[in-house]
């Protein structure tokens, strides 16, 4: 269970450290935030969120503030599938935040499986 954890938060973690910095450096990136019809500053906002929350994933930190990065993660991935949906982009623009998601879902499943032996640790 520990390698499926790290297996899986690594690569959610290498996922959205690398989306977030895209999201100040690409311009297709900004101009398809622009598209799907959000304001520059969201763009902002989430590319400094997505870097927080990979740091958040890696590092040892109250189970409760891993607990928040993971139920942002989820919004973040719901709300990129939907957004795809509503601009009725292709599906190989809709399926990716889904996959993101399986992922994500298998990391917590993992976290939990993983730390359940150390319930009196407050850190994880």
């Amino acid at each position: 269970m520990k390698y499926l954890y790290w297996i899986t938060t690594g690569l959610i973690a290498l996922m959205m450290a690398a989306s977030g910095a895209m999201y100040f450096i690409s311009e297709d990136i900004m101009q398809n935030i622009a598209r799907l019809g959000y304001p520059d500053h969201f763009r902002v906002t989430l590319g400094i969120a997505k870097l927080a929350g990979a740091a958040a994933l890696l590092v040892p930190l109250p189970r409760s503030v891993k607990e928040w990065t993971y139920a942002g993660f989820t919004i973040t991935f719901v709300t990129a599938f939907i957004a795809h949906l509503a601009a009725a982009d292709p599906i190989g623009e809709t399926v990716p935040p889904l996959v993101a998601l399986a992922i994500l879902l298998t990391s917590y499943y993992g976290y939990h499986a993983y730390y359940r032996a150390e319930p009196t640790s407050e850190t994880a």
